[in-house]
């Protein structure tokens, strides 16, 4: 398994499809709008298909987490590593079930549960992701805390990863999912889409030093999730649909563009395909 990267090849991927008794909870989880129960669906089945056709192994998660529209999120409740999956401790308190839901339907794939944050923490996987094999950048907020940070420093320091931390904005406060991911995500080794308003100082200045090119989002797709992008593979990106000049902008830089219809499942719960899924497996 290569699992400590963002861009090359999808394997094996985690989703989770919506449940159309769980969107009557879209106001309390902080949804735009109530989602379609089957255009939702629907849209999710496209997102499996479009893995599918790019190579990957969809695992379907069936565990219920009642009530939690947002459990269709499949990256922030866990973080993979090279030797299985921490579980972690969502700082949206309606999410707290997630983890444990996700843990059964991972073992049941035949991933093994290395790890846990435990109260106090919060850390959510939407605000962290691997620059490489030993690298782990985790942007510090209002869903991932000082003491989320340092259980994971724990977790991952003695097989020889590090955590590089940065501090994100304040944006609209406390009650709006601001991710590190909201405004970064990886294309290649050397490539990401980026809204460079939102980046901290010396996340651009590291991807600098490491030479990663920006493909900048411009200010009016940002709240349409045009820097929210899964990498099925190197310069290959799953996008929502509706940002036109970000995918102009990545086809430019030499990116396949590939896109899925997100009203229901991203638009409304602001959630992008890098939300909707987690890799597994990549190589």
């Amino acid at each position: 398994m290569s699992i400590q990267n963002g861009y090359t090849p999808i394997r094996r991927v985690f989703v989770r499809p919506p449940v159309p008794d769980d969107a009557g909870a879209w106001r309390a989880y902080g949804w735009r709008d109530a989602p379609h129960p089957a255009l939702a669906e629907a849209q999710h089945a496209r997102l499996r298909e479009l893995l599918a056709d790019a190579g990957a192994e969809v695992v379907t998660g069936s565990t219920r987490v009642e009530g939690d529209p947002d459990a269709i999120y499949a990256y922030d409740p866990v973080l993979m590593t090279e030797a299985g999956a921490i579980l972690l401790r969502p700082g949206k308190e309606g999410r707290l079930r997630e983890p444990g839901a996700y843990a059964q339907d991972l073992e049941a794939a035949g991933i093994p549960i290395v790890g846990a944050l435990t109260e106090p923490a919060s850390a959510e996987g939407g605000d962290m992701f691997w620059l490489d094999e030993a690298t782990l950048l985790v942007g510090r907020g209002y869903r991932t805390d000082d003491e989320g940070i340092r259980q994971l420093r724990a977790l991952l320091e003695p097989s020889g990863a590090s955590i590089e931390v940065f501090d994100l904005p304040h944006f609209h406060g406390p009650d709006e999912c601001l991710h590190l991911m909201s405004f970064i995500s990886p294309l290649d080794a050397d490539l990401a889409v980026v809204y460079l308003p939102m980046l901290p100082v010396r996340l651009v200045q590291l991807l600098r030093e490491r030479g990663v090119a920006f493909v900048e989002a411009p200010d009016e797709e940002f709240d349409s999730m045009g820097p929210n992008v899964l990498a099925l593979g190197p310069r290959v990106g799953l996008a929502v649909d509706g940002n036109p000049e970000t995918r102009r902008r990545m086809e430019a830089a030499g990116v396949d563009v590939r896109v899925f219809e997100g009203s229901e499942i991203s638009r409304k719960g602001d959630g992008g395909p890098t939300c909707l899924t987690r890799p597994l497996d990549r190589g």
